[in-house]
């Protein structure tokens, strides 16, 4: 093993101070030589390449008369010795040479540069040590040069970001260890604010798998609890809900619908509509040069070359239709199309900028304003997507029996379709609902989102649902049905692929994407949500219509723990 001593302390500075004492010239190697060595090296430099022109020049010839190369003369064997002799001659004197005094030379840097920091630290902490009866206070002077990060003290790197040297954001790839700047940030965090994360856990969470997909500058994860509803018997099978909530009764009122439908042979479902759509907003100088795009767009002609250059973005990609919108000269484009198990917003969007870019073709004066003009519309609520639906349209029902009416949900048939008609539609109506024709569908859709992994902000126009009540069988039994016509979800990307999330999907058994059917798991869990949520409104509306709603919050979701002594 090759071991190098450090120099001694003050080898540095006694070589920095000139000395009257005379010095011996240390012997060097090219005494040894017998000629002189500018002479050794002009042979050696001759040699090298005198015998690389005659092998250049064997060779051609060689070439020309078809002689094999391999079949060497004794003249060609001696001219490719000297070649290798000469090579490694010069090698040696130059290479080998410039890489030791290389070496050298940065290795007396390092060592000094080295003694430095530490004479620097040895003085930082004499200073920190000293006890001063009033020390004025100074301004820190924040530091040229911050150390690197992989090496450098915790505390170091959390001083150095409150400071404002290093970026919060910037942690996870200076350090590479994502837990580490997850518990750095956290620390910074409550000293800059001066408040406590107590009760924010920590520990017990994987930051890697969140790193550049879920959730930047971590500083802990919330705890929500999981609850489970069900069975809940829908198109035959039996599925046990994972719901995420803090709301007390949502779990157990759900849990009471899915046990009236699965008493009542359980419910059935239709996919009635699978895409995801994503509208563009091009602007042109005239509305007649707008109203050309709109028709060229709606030409079926159009839509075969359309959907080729729309499905190179993705295999499971697959252009539905485009549906325009013109105010003015203002055009904003609904594409709609397929996106497999994904909930499918960037598979939407990048082959929407593909068509985006084949238009500047045949129209150069085109103006793409934005990639999204709010006509498709995500994470808002909108008519358009009430009306023509985004994501899986779902539409469930079920007849619950008289007698379970009675006895599970402790009302009537009478009473039910008389509240249905005058709060989820007529109440409704006068409110100006959008979408909102229904007792409590977002409960129920934020649960089963945040278990399983969705996008929470698109519980808006997830939950657009009408829930309809009907006497059927001459009046004893209960017809209900809800219409969801844009629920937005993936059993791939995102928070799927978290741990906990996954789990619930697995639970319902649509984890991951189906390789049989692509896009079959996606559409079973739109279904299984559309399932609980007539679960959850059919137990809710007979609370209400049983004056039970009260009482049972006042029971089960308030806290009997004194608050008065907890503080922040």
């Amino acid at each position: 093993m090759d071991l190098r001593r450090r120099p001694p302390p003050n080898a540095t500075a006694a070589a920095k101070r000139p000395t009257t004492t005379t010095t011996t010239t240390p012997p060097k190697a090219s005494d040894a030589l017998p000629l002189p060595l500018y002479l050794t090296n002009a042979i050696f430099f001759t040699l090298f390449f005198s015998v690389a022109y005659y092998l250049l020049h064997r060779w051609r010839d060689k070439i020309r008369t078809s002689t094999p190369l391999h079949l060497l003369t004794f003249s060609e064997i001696s001219a490719i010795v000297s070649l290798i002799a000469s090579f490694i001659y010069l090698l040696g004197f130059f290479g080998i040479d410039f890489v030791q005094s290389f070496i050298a030379r940065n290795s007396n840097d390092a060592w000094e540069e080295e003694e430095e920091n530490e004479q620097q630290k040895l003085e930082q902490h004499r200073r920190a040590t000293q006890i001063l009866p009033t020390p004025p206070p100074q301004p820190q002077q924040p530091e040229t040069l911050i150390p690197s990060i992989s090496s450098a003290d915790d505390e170091e790197i959390v001083c150095s970001v409150v400071d404002g040297r290093t970026p919060s954001y910037s942690l996870e790839s200076r350090i590479g260890d994502c837990f580490r700047a997850a518990a750095i940030r956290r620390d910074a965090l409550q000293r800059v604010t001066g408040r406590s994360l107590k009760g924010l856990p920590l520990e017990g969470f994987d930051y890697d798998s969140i790193l550049g997909q879920c959730c930047e500058m971590p500083v802990g994860y919330v705890q929500i609890p999981v609850g489970v509803a069900g069975p809940l018997l829908l198109d035959g099978v039996q599925y046990v809900v994972p719901m995420a909530t803090t709301e007390g009764c949502l779990v157990a009122s759900t849990n009471r619908g899915c046990k009236a439908i699965s008493a009542c042979g359980g419910a059935s479902s239709v996919v009635l509509r699978d895409g995801m759509s994503r509208a563009p907003v091009v602007r042109f100088g005239t509305a007649k040069r707008a109203a050309e795009l709109k028709f060229f767009l709606e030409d079926p002609l159009n839509f075969d070359t359309l959907s080729v250059v729309f499905n190179r973005s993705s295999r499971f990609a697959r252009l539905q239709g485009v549906q325009c919108a013109m105010a003015g000269k203002n055009v904003y484009l609904r594409f709609t199309c397929s996106t497999g198990d994904a909930m499918g917003m960037n598979m939407v969007s990048k082959g929407v900028q593909n068509v985006l870019d084949f238009l500047q073709n045949d129209f150069p004066d085109m103006d793409v304003i934005g990639i999204s003009g709010n006509y498709c519309s995500d994470k808002k609520p909108a008519a358009v997507n009430w009306i023509e639906g985004r994501g899986k349209s779902i539409v469930c029902e079920a007849i619950i029996k008289e007698e379970v009416v009675t006895k599970v949900l402790k009302t009537n048939v009478a009473a039910l379709v008389e509240l249905n008609m005058l709060k989820n539609l007529a109440g409704s109506a006068v409110a100006g609902a959008l979408g909102g024709y229904n007792a409590h569908a977002s409960n129920i859709v934020s649960a089963i989102f945040l278990a399983t992994g969705q996008d929470p902000a698109q519980n808006v126009e997830s939950s657009h649902c009408i829930t309809m009540m009907e006497a059927v069988n001459e009046g004893r039994d209960l017809h209900i049905s809800v219409t969801m016509p844009s629920i937005e979800v993936g059993t791939v990307g995102g928070g799927t692929q978290l741990a906990s999330q996954s789990a619930c999907l697995n639970l319902l058994g649509v984890k991951g994407p189906s390789k049989e059917s692509p896009g079959s798991n996606s559409r079973l869990l739109a279904k299984i949500v559309a399932g609980a949520v007539l679960a959850g409104e059919l137990s809710l509306m007979s609370a209400i219509a049983a004056g039970q709603l009260v009482r049972s919050h006042m029971k089960y979701n308030r806290s009997s723990r004194d608050v008065s002594n907890c503080t922040s």
